[in-house]
């Protein structure tokens, strides 16, 4: 008799955010990251929390963001449809765009993956013009190079012209 085993492909150097407004902002934050150890792979590292403005709609509360590095088996679009997934059981629910939200997860970079489909776009479309992306992007990969624009974080946070608050969180 052979035997087979299923080997799952770990990608690595996956890369999101998390980011809440409404609710127990913090307690989003803690909750979203413990579904995604249980429900995604494996976190390698996370960045502080920041208390950020909001951009794009700027007449709502004040965001918590956190970038988070991880290693998944997720394919993008599987990972894309897990991380939905989470952000529906915490509670989100999309009605406006870029307004209030309880939680919500963007894919930054799978690796040095570029994708551009009607679902998903890696790396982030907007990623290179929000500094309260790249601040704690920057703070856990600063070295990490863009695939399109070969630049790293830090030198993405350095040119950015976005000049909306982004701070640490204190809480």
């Amino acid at each position: 008799m052979i035997v087979t085993f299923k080997t799952e492909m770990i990608h690595k150097n996956i890369f999101i955010l998390l980011g809440s407004n409404s609710g127990d902002r913090s307690g989003e934050l803690r909750m979203a990251i413990d579904f995604i150890k249980k429900e995604i792979g494996k976190i390698i590292a996370q960045s502080k929390i920041y208390e950020t403005a909001p951009w794009g709609k700027v007449d709502q509360p004040h965001f918590l963001n956190q970038a988070l590095k991880i290693e998944s088996s997720f394919s993008p679009d599987e990972l894309l449809d897990n991380l939905q997934s989470i952000e529906q059981a915490l509670g989100r629910t999309r009605v406006e765009k870029w307004g209030e939200r309880s939680m919500d997860i963007d894919i930054l970079y799978y690796g040095d993956k570029i994708i551009d489909s009607s679902t998903l776009v890696i790396p982030h479309l907007h990623l290179a013009e929000r500094k309260f992306v790249l601040v704690p992007l920057t703070e856990i990969s600063p070295e990490f190079l863009h695939p399109i624009l070969q630049k790293s974080n830090a030198e993405l946070l350095k040119g950015c012209n976005d000049t909306l608050d982004v701070k640490e969180f204190i809480g």
